[in-house]
């Protein structure tokens, strides 16, 4: 996975073997900024030129500083950490550790590991509301899990019917609701209540969600056909456009101050038994979608 910094305008990229940075405005590309196991996100902290990073092989998550690489910390977390949620409202990342079913809390500023959360699950992504709520995709048991971030505790969970393996996830502030992408194509719109307002079809295999709250629109990848899902959420969510990509792309950020789209790509070796494919070599690739004008 992978975060934008609208400020520096570089894009950070988690890739197996560590982080990759591309710089927009010099459009210069940095394939090691920092060395991982098994790379899994990067998001960059608001308001600062810091990056954590997730590596599931180390079980540890890296605070680094993004215009130079220089690591500040490693901090040893929850097994198999996987994506990185950010809470504006007590200023800690959410690190979703689906081997181990649980969140560990970081500080970015002390650089330390402040709480570790039980939730159960293998936990994806997140997305907070501004307000104090993190909801939180529960893969295997097709449900949202909602946090209080200030108390650092459970409060709720919902089911999504008809997801299977729900991955992303974005929150829609305007309009108070909740987007879950979900691993067998649709994507389930909820009220933070739990109530579900709308089910859509999409493409199979998502793995990423964002809203761009600017244009009101949220955009769900599916890397299993090679699409990129344009979905208004109100008055009545619909998918109102389709954009194609390439098989594969499944993972997106966005940058808020551009409104532009980043999805990384690859081409794969065919998979042999069960094993995940393997990347052909040279063959990454970050694709661009602009806005409509």
């Amino acid at each position: 996975m992978l975060g934008v910094d609208p400020v520096s305008h570089r894009v950070y990229v988690a890739r197996r073997e560590g982080v990759t940075a591309v710089d927009l405005a010099a459009e210069k590309v940095t394939p090691g900024l920092v060395t991982t196991m098994r790379g899994h996100d990067a998001m960059p902290i608001p308001g600062t030129t810091r990056v954590i990073s997730t590596d599931g092989g180390a079980n540890t998550a890296t605070l680094f500083e993004g215009l130079t690489g220089k690591v500040i910390a490693t901090l040893p977390v929850g097994t198999k950490p996987d994506a990185v949620a950010w809470d504006p409202v007590t200023r800690t990342a959410w690190v979703m550790t689906p081997g181990s079913g649980n969140i560990s809390v970081v500080d970015p500023a002390a650089a330390k590991v402040v709480a570790t959360v039980v939730v159960g699950g293998s936990l994806e992504l997140g997305a907070a509301d501004g307000h104090g709520r993190l909801y939180v995709n529960v893969e295997d048991k097709n449900e949202v899990a909602v946090l209080d971030t200030r108390s650092r505790t459970v409060v709720v969970r919902f089911p999504l019917k008809g997801c299977e393996g729900p991955t992303g996830i974005a929150y829609a502030s305007d309009a108070a609701l909740i987007l879950s992408a979900c691993a067998n194509g649709i994507v389930v719109v909820s009220a933070p209540d739990g109530r579900e307002v709308a089910s859509l079809k999409i493409g199979p295999g998502p793995d990423g969600a964002v809203y761009d709250a600017r244009r009101r629109l949220a955009f769900v990848p599916s890397g299993g056909d090679g699409t990129l899902s344009v979905i208004r959420l109100s008055p009545k969510p619909e998918v109102v456009a389709v954009v194609p990509t390439t098989k594969g792309a499944r993972t997106i950020a966005l940058d808020p101050s551009t409104g532009r789209l980043y999805l990384p790509s690859a081409q794969y070796l065919p998979a042999v038994g069960t094993a995940r494919p393997a990347m052909v070599p040279g063959s990454f690739r970050l694709l661009v979608v602009a806005p409509a004008r």
